[in-house]
């Protein structure tokens, strides 16, 4: 929906039913006992043709979302300029909104939300609403219904085997988590390579960039570049930073640090959080004493009150055969496990098992869902956001990294790096299928607001491919610099920004016609990014050591 959508009431009242018989209800009816049906039916009617059913959420844009913006600001819910477009401050003021006139808080503006807020027609009663109003506020939801063939294959039946050998020159995965720290020491794996390529992790990256490739899009550097506003150092090596959606922002210091730290606005440290607990407390017992984990990535409810962090590996008694960045599950490796951070107290509250060196996690836009990817077991952790524990293992193949959720919580798509493929999870069933054939070494992904456009960083040949969903095929790729590992997506969908980790640069590419507009030089070895939309501020996580914030 580009603009306001338009929901007719009646139609959730309507069967499929021939409609001619009830033209001629008094042959059929008794005409008493079907009066108050008729006088609900006229009812229903005359408000239908009173008030449109309106309904608007994120990634719409026109004068009606404006108008929701004045609304909010008037009501002291939003403080941005009113930009007519719906973007992710725009559903953190509907969300808060909601909780406090004690709505459904879904972050849609359905009936109910539009009449609290005293937009759209005087006689909108709420009433009315109460009757109708779930039926409406669902079908505002994104859909995925459509009568299109499905872009992708289905390929449930293969979730368990390996993943194709057909790509030609698919390397090894340069993930270089911790270089020279751990070998895998599985022989099996060694002795019967995964890929045709067989470079290994710690060079595949340096070969690649010693082969020549064509430019698609060629980076063109443009005058005007993104201003460095703060360089943040000490006792930090983030492996990313990731912004809270609340004004806080975590980095993630892997095993070098054993810390999360966490930031505010202003650049402060508020608060070093310490990768130790006691597994025993949170329900494991046979885990006895302290154990320390390793930072990798965060993920936030859409309401910024809880952060779930992966953990590369534990350190402890138990925890005798780590992960690496070269693994199976025919190694058998150590299964991890998730923090979740109360992002109030920052403190670690739960504790959640996953796989064999997770790597990024997400949560469902419906926060009913976590998602981790695990690198080492090949597979997707499910966690029951309620419950706080894994409910479902998806086989994807090798190396299982970035992970996108739909905008309507129905689907996940997660690259998976050992492969120049894309998996669609469904996150009802868990069936699988795939984008094939996206590019070398797929790592990191993120969606456009309106659902439309998959972005994906394509870690084995340096480019950015752009999917368009509706068909599943690559659009556009263009070249940001050697080795992109994350992106962020700004709040509108119109660029993204990339970092490239062997050119020690950030990218920034228009999304609308994928050329690369601003490119600017950071510290040793960028990895990690994230976007904050109330200050147009890009947060830079440099694997060496510090953390660079540019105004945009």
């Amino acid at each position: 929906m580009d603009g306001l959508a338009y929901l007719h009431l009646a139609e959730t009242w309507e069967t499929p039913a021939d409609r001619n018989p009830m033209l001629n209800w008094k042959h059929h009816l008794n005409y008493f006992a079907s009066a108050p049906l008729l006088f609900l039916t006229i009812a229903l009617i005359i408000i239908n043709s009173a008030i449109p059913a309106f309904a608007l959420k994120r990634g719409d844009a026109g004068p009606e979302v404006a108008k929701l913006q004045k609304s909010l600001k008037e009501a002291g819910y939003f403080s941005k300029r009113v930009s007519g477009f719906y973007g992710s401050l725009t559903a953190a003021a509907v969300r808060k909104f909601q909780a406090d006139n004690n709505l459904k808080v879904d972050g849609i503006v359905g009936p109910q939300t539009l009449s609290a807020l005293k937009i759209g027609p005087e006689n909108a009663k709420s009433e009315v609403d109460a009757n109708i109003s779930q039926k409406v506020d669902r079908a505002a939801s994104p859909s995925t219904a459509s009568n299109k063939p499905d872009p992708v294959k289905n390929t449930e039946p293969e979730q368990a085997k390996i993943p194709d050998l057909q790509d030609s020159n698919i390397p090894f995965p340069a993930a270089t988590e911790k270089p020279d720290r751990i070998k895998d020491t599985d022989k099996e794996i060694l002795e019967k390579p995964l890929f045709q390529n067989r470079t290994s992790p710690e060079t595949a990256e340096n070969n690649d960039r010693k082969r020549p490739r064509r430019l698609v899009n060629s980076p063109e550097i443009n005058d005007r570049e993104m201003k460095l506003v703060k360089t943040i150092s000490g006792n930090i090596s983030p492996k990313s930073i990731v912004y809270s959606g609340d004004g806080l922002f975590f980095a993630q210091n892997m095993m070098y640090s054993h810390t999360v730290t966490v930031y505010d606005r202003n650049f402060n440290l508020v608060k070093t959080i310490p990768d130790t607990v006691k597994l025993a407390n949170y329900g494991f017992s046979k885990f006895k004493g302290n154990y320390r984990g390793a930072p990798v990535e965060a993920a936030f409810s859409t309401d910024g009150k809880y952060a779930y962090i992966s953990n590369y590996q534990m350190y402890g008694a138990g925890f005798d055969n780590p992960g690496s960045d070269r693994c199976s599950p025919r190694g058998k490796h150590d299964e991890s496990f998730m923090y979740r951070i109360n992002t109030e107290t920052l403190k670690i509250d739960k504790v959640i098992e996953v796989g064999a060196v997770p790597k990024f996690n997400a949560v469902s836009p419906d926060n009913r869902l976590v998602l981790a990817t695990n690198w080492c077991t090949w597979d997707l952790s499910v966690i029951d956001a309620g419950e706080n524990r894994e409910i479902k293992r998806v086989k994807l193949g090798a190396y299982p990294r970035g992970i996108v959720v739909t905008p309507d919580s129905k689907a996940a798509y997660v690259a998976v790096m050992g492969s120049a493929n894309i998996a669609r999870v469904n996150l009802k069933d868990y069936s699988v299928k795939w984008l094939r054939n996206v590019g070398n070494a797929p790592r990191h992904l993120t969606i456009d607001p309106n659902g439309k456009y998959l972005y994906a960083t394509l870690n084995g040949e340096g480019n950015v491919a752009k999917i368009d969903i509706a068909t599943g095929k690559v659009v556009d790729k263009v070249t940001t610099g050697e080795a992109p590992r994350s992106m962020t997506i700004s709040d509108d969908g119109k660029h993204i920004y990339v970092v490239n980790y062997f050119s020690n640069t950030v990218s920034k590419v228009r999304t609308s016609d994928m050329k690369v507009r601003d490119t600017v030089r950071v510290n040793a070895s960028p990895i990690g990014i994230t976007y904050d939309p109330q200050t147009d501020r890009v947060w830079v996580a440099c694997y060496s050591g510090s953390i660079m914030v540019f105004q945009d």
